[in-house]
């Protein structure tokens, strides 16, 4: 029986381990549900710190209750000191206060941070005021190993449009300046038929494209994609494999992605979170 138990022990021992900061989505298809999920689909361990409760569905966020502010940092502190996390994401951190807790939290760890700065939802809902965004450029984001943001989110934080490629890449090298960290600006909301992210590190621009795929209007898909880019780097991947592998990984969750029909008739989507 010992010798059994040291195998699983072994075993255990070997298997990445990823923190999520995040809220939880009734729905399941976003924030930490989502996270755990494309975490396991890339055979890593995920721990969770949650920041708010939302009540949602696909299209639509009806109510978001943010946990205390003490509670975010103590389960962060927790987990940081009895775990060896490989690597740690941010979602939705839905209040300055809380952004400041996770800052606080995770200052003096050495862990590769990625951070998704969720500040509008799939449905358009804003879910952040100024002085949240403030608190993430000047707490949170120097912390920071890489930075997602999606074109919402780069127009938030410039201040200017980013309507076709050219504005893209003038985004992509301004932020890249402005906060002197890694920037994955994503640029799924542009016309054509794929979907292109930039990836602008040490100087250099990466282009990381894969198909757009049409008509499925889901939600979570930069959840999933920050999660998956967490997943590579945990698992020892570099940041250009681990983003090219999360790509891929999106691309086909959506192409895979399940449907319902809700109780009014509308169409309900969902990632299928499948490698």
């Amino acid at each position: 029986m010992r010798k059994q138990d040291d195998r699983r022990s072994q075993s255990a021992a070997t298997v990445p381990i990823a923190l999520t900061i995040a809220g939880s989505d009734s729905s399941a298809g976003a924030g930490i549900q989502a996270d755990l999920k494309t975490f396991s689909a890339f055979g890593v361990y995920g721990l969770t710190a949650v920041t708010c409760i939302v009540a949602e569905i696909p299209g639509k966020v009806s109510r978001i209750e943010p946990v205390s502010a003490g509670m975010v940092r103590e389960q962060i502190e927790v987990l940081v000191k009895n775990f060896q996390i490989g690597a740690i994401k941010t979602g939705l951190l839905c209040s300055t206060e809380i952004i400041c807790a996770v800052a606080n939290a995770i200052r003096d760890t050495e862990v590769p941070l990625v951070i998704d700065p969720v500040m509008v939802a799939t449905s358009g809902d804003r879910l952040l005021d100024r002085a949240a965004i403030e608190a993430y450029e000047k707490k949170l984001f120097p912390l920071a190993s890489l930075i997602t943001p999606n074109l919402d989110e780069a127009q938030r934080l410039l201040g200017a449009k980013i309507k076709d490629r050219q504005a893209m890449y003038r985004a992509g090298k301004e932020l890249e300046g402005k906060f002197a960290r890694a920037i994955l600006l994503k640029g799924g909301h542009l016309e054509g038929n794929d979907a292109i992210d930039l990836l602008f590190a040490d100087g250099k621009v990466v282009e990381f494209s894969e198909p757009f795929v049409r008509g499925v209007a889901t939600h979570g898909t930069g959840c999933s994609y920050s999660a998956a880019i967490t997943a590579g780097i945990a698992s020892c991947l570099s940041l250009e494999q681990a983003i090219r592998r999360a790509k891929k990984f999106v691309t086909q969750s959506i192409s895979r992605h399940f449907q319902w029909r809700s109780k009014t008739g509308k169409s309900l989507y969902a990632l299928k979170h499948l490698i």
